[in-house]
């Protein structure tokens, strides 16, 4: 089975043959209403050299009939300068099924680009650094669930979205952390191969009656969370409401107050406004929140995701003015990735089974 491609289209890059963008008083006014957001969390030396990019790219979009997806990890000048729509790895495959752009933007590691562009095979779909890689996805591949399924026969398996298209091709469905329970018992089976965070796996089987086999894969941000870690804050910070992703280890889970996709630490925070939050999950999304939600202080240890880092202005500006890098996928591996996928966003939210 072939494998996705990303395409550069043979076109000069324009933002490097044009005068350097400056930061001028038409720039300012643009892009005021984002520097009001940000600048809670940025200093205003570090928003001047942003803001000619943000406005460069909002005048494209405009051109070229383009959103901006952006991931919930991504850093603050894309995800309140630039960003149409923003959210986890849920909310962005949904948008990318409903948006009516002609050109779609992701703002997020490569297989985010990759499902945006199974929701829409006939968009052109860019992924500004075909570079931004993902330590869950590359820790399994396609083969590795055939192996899985002769070593399990009959068993359905379930997939993180964190994969790539090739892996996602060759489960029964698809997840995220934050359907990952509903998603497991909506197929109605005592047993299920969950790939491929283990973490993840487990806290999935603390809450329900399915049994997991799961693969042995980890995100490299969140496993370097620790339990002592956690207590340590706990004991510097009075009124701490501790937030943990469930791709962090057992430890972690089991010294936080709640455990939740970073959707859910969103609304929660958003809905709540408690006074103050641990959020132990990748760091730009800590000063994400803090923009939106400044009347609660974000308490963040600063794990980065260097992958994400590698999404910047600069490449989504290239990426808007040729058109490329393009996402490619061969349509033997997108027709049943696509099927994963969609079978996920049809399981309807909060639908849980008694058990098998």
């Amino acid at each position: 089975m072939s494998q996705p491609r990303h395409t550069r289209a043979s076109v000069p890059t324009l933002l490097t043959e044009s005068p350097p963008l400056a930061y001028t008083p038409e720039v300012a006014a643009a892009t005021r209403p984002a520097w009001h957001r940000l600048r809670r969390v940025m200093p205003e030396a570090e928003w001047i050299t942003h803001a000619p990019l943000v406005h460069a790219i909002q005048r494209l979009k405009r051109e070229r009939r383009a959103v901006v997806l952006a991931h919930n990890y991504q850093a603050p000048e894309i995800f309140h300068g630039v960003a149409d729509r923003v959210g986890d790895s849920l909310a962005l495959a949904q948008q990318a099924r409903d948006t009516d752009a002609e050109v779609i933007v992701l703002a997020g590691v490569h297989f985010m680009a990759e499902t945006a562009k199974l929701m829409n095979p006939d968009k052109v779909v860019l992924c500004p650094e075909p570079e931004a890689g993902c330590s869950l996805a590359a820790s399994i591949t396609a083969a590795d669930v055939r192996a899985l399924r002769q070593r399990h026969p009959g068993i359905p398996v379930v997939a993180y979205v964190n994969t790539s298209v090739a892996v996602k091709a060759e489960v029964d469905i698809c997840c995220t952390s934050g359907n990952a329970v509903e998603v497991v018992e909506s197929l109605g089976v005592p047993r299920v191969i969950f790939l491929p965070d283990r973490y993840l796996a487990a806290h999935v089987a603390a809450q329900t009656a399915v049994e997991i086999i799961p693969w042995t894969g980890s995100c490299e941000v969140h496993v370097r969370f620790t339990g002592e870690e956690i207590e340590e804050y706990r004991s510097n910070y009075e009124d701490l409401l501790v937030v943990a992703h469930p791709e962090c280890p057992p430890d972690v889970l089991a010294a936080a107050d709640i455990v939740g996709s970073t959707a859910r630490m969103v609304e929660l925070i958003e809905a709540k406004k408690p006074p103050r939050v641990l959020l132990i999950t990748e760091c730009a999304m800590g000063d994400n929140v803090a923009a939106a939600v400044p009347e609660v202080e974000i308490v963040r240890p600063c794990n980065l995701c260097p992958h994400m880092r590698r999404i910047t202005l600069a490449n989504i500006v290239a990426a808007l003015e040729t058109l490329s890098p393009r996402v490619e996928i061969d349509p033997a591996v997108a027709a049943p990735a696509r099927r994963s996928v969609e079978r996920m966003l049809a399981v309807r939210p909060g639908a849980r089974r008694a058990g098998p």
